[in-house]
């Protein structure tokens, strides 16, 4: 008895752990973070696809490099006989082997070329990921400020309601006039025109979410602001040179310079080393004889050809570093301008919560004004309204922090954690 009781505690408990576990994933499925919201969006994007392709091809290109040869060696195999003339008898087979030999200081840089385009291939990825990033907080944001706009209509729409509802109450009884039943029924249609116009701006937020996220994750929640982004450390704190944008342009500008550092040695095309081994007969009855033949091909200077492939290997560095410089400076002007706009966005929530709070008083006491007959209806629908944009503009200002915070991690290249 004893151990039946055990076991069946024991399965409770398991059943429980799974009950809890199933919860938890389902939970997370409908409440995903940004960070998950962020994995999805890079899965669907051609640089996640063709990451390991690229990867694959600066390693080889590293082992191309490193190679004994810059091309592969040619076997060479020739044939000589008089057979279709005189028929004397001549007969000569030729075996060769071609090596093509590195220039002068052509293989270092050849190496330092490949690992400065394996680098390339990371920091080309990180900008990526930024570039996505920035796309999922702009869908996030609207989304966002869409679902606060639609449980505000929605809250309008049912003041507005109970105003109008309130109001023919009245009108019944005689205490107010038919005028005033307009008024309230014209708020009402103006609430239910907000609304619609808030669920149709919601439409399109979703669609831009999944276009950016797709279909795997679920949208955040449209009742309340998923929790900000943590404010990043000062931007002096940071290393400027470790931003995803400027990285990706320092390594192709890596490239560009390497590559022209190549084009410099790379003058003629390659030299070749001939080693080849001669089978001979003069005619018939004569002894076939054995010769070796060591030889090597220089070709001639590529000049004016040459010559403009390394002035647009030169070009294309120089125009990178320009970029780079610029983009250094636009990038910091954006740090700074992304971090004023979090001081700002606090100082206007701050504002915001100010007057909503006084709205909603001044609401509450227009409101029991009404209802005892001392203030008119017009003045009371001027006060909802007043009240209910300034609970929009608090709402708003809480979002607009929020996104001004996730914007100055944009700045500072961070992404989500």
């Amino acid at each position: 008895m004893h151990r039946h009781s055990l076991r069946s505690s024991i399965r409770a408990r398991a059943l429980g752990a799974a009950l809890v576990f199933m919860g938890a994933v389902s939970a997370a499925h409908a409440q995903p973070t940004l960070a998950q919201a962020f994995d999805a969006a890079w899965a669907r994007q051609p640089e996640a696809a063709a990451l390991q392709v690229r990867r694959d091809a600066a390693q080889a290109q590293g082992r191309a490099a490193r190679a004994w040869t810059p091309e592969p060696m040619a076997l060479e195999l020739s044939s000589r006989t008089d057979r279709w003339q005189g028929d004397d008898g001549v007969r000569e087979r030729e075996v060769g082997l071609a090596v093509p030999l590195w220039l002068p200081g052509e293989r270092a840089r050849s190496g330092a070329l490949a690992d400065a385009e394996a680098g390339a291939v990371e920091s080309r990825v990180g900008a990526a990921r930024l570039r996505v990033a920035e796309a999922l907080r702009e869908a996030h944001w609207t989304l966002q400020r869409s679902a606060v706009d639609v449980t505000l209509a929605r809250d309008r729409q049912a003041a507005a309601q109970r105003l109008a509802a309130d109001v023919a109450r009245r009108l019944a009884a005689g205490d107010l006039a038919r005028a005033d039943q307009h008024q309230a029924d014209g708020a009402l249609a103006a609430a239910d025109s907000s609304l619609a116009q808030a669920l149709a701006v919601q439409v399109v937020a979703r669609q831009k979410w999944r276009a950016v996220v797709g279909t795997a994750v679920a949208e955040p929640p449209a009742d309340a602001v998923v929790a900000m982004e943590p404010a990043p450390p000062e931007s002096a704190a940071l290393d400027p040179d470790a931003h995803p944008a400027l990285r990706d342009l320092q390594d192709r500008a890596a490239v560009a310079e390497r590559a022209a550092a190549l084009s410099s040695v790379r003058t003629r095309a390659n030299p070749e080393l001939t080693l080849a081994t001669t089978r001979e007969r003069d005619g018939r009855g004569e002894p076939a004889l054995r010769t070796v033949t060591l030889g090597l091909r220089i070709p001639f200077g590529a000049g004016d050809r040459q010559a403009a492939v390394a002035a647009n290997a030169h070009a294309e560095a120089l125009d990178l570093q320009t970029q780079l410089s610029m983009e250094r400076d636009r990038i910091a002007g954006e740090r700074d301008a992304a971090h004023a706009r979090v001081d700002a966005a606090r100082a206007q929530l701050t504002a915001a919560e100010r007057l909503a709070r006084l709205a909603a008083e001044s609401r509450g006491f227009f409101d029991k004004s009404f209802r005892l007959g001392e203030t008119d209806l017009p003045t009371r629908l001027r006060i909802e309204g007043e009240a209910v944009e300034a609970q929009r503009q608090e709402a708003r200002s809480r979002i607009d922090l929020a996104a001004a915070i996730s914007h100055w991690r944009q700045s500072l290249g961070l992404l989500f954690e």
